[in-house]
């Protein structure tokens, strides 16, 4: 293969980085939806917990942010699920725009990325 040809995909080597990477966020990102939806069921199943002297209107604006926060993490989970099928297809890290790489230092920021730096600024 010559040398100077683009890459149209990453190494079955990179790829499994990049999965490791994506499965140890996912991990941590179910570890805190968890934790969201037990201050939610908490918050709903024991009146009591409730700090006393709080009105209705604080504890309705923590249960909104908590259940924010949970919809949030959820959408990250997908994005990072969606990511490992990617992997698994070997077309993860490819942009959907350009057809070309997603650089690295990308995909380890944000590994869920579907486009690259170049396609992201062209949406602005």
């Amino acid at each position: 293969m010559n040398k100077n040809a683009e890459k149209t995909r990453y190494s079955d080597e990179e790829l499994e980085e990049f999965k490791s990477l994506i499965e140890e966020k996912l991990e941590n990102a179910r570890k805190q939806l968890k934790f969201y939806l037990d201050q939610l069921s908490e918050m709903a199943d024991n009146p009591d917990a409730k700090v006393k002297g709080l009105d209705d209107g604080i504890s309705t604006a923590e249960n909104e942010r908590l259940s924010t926060l949970a919809g949030r993490q959820r959408k990250h989970i997908q994005h990072l699920e969606n990511a490992l099928v990617r992997i698994q297809n070997k077309v993860y890290g490819v942009c959907r725009v350009t057809g070309r790489l997603i650089s690295k230092e990308r995909l380890r920021a944000v590994p869920h990325a579907t486009l690259s730096i170049e396609a992201k600024q062209q949406q602005h």
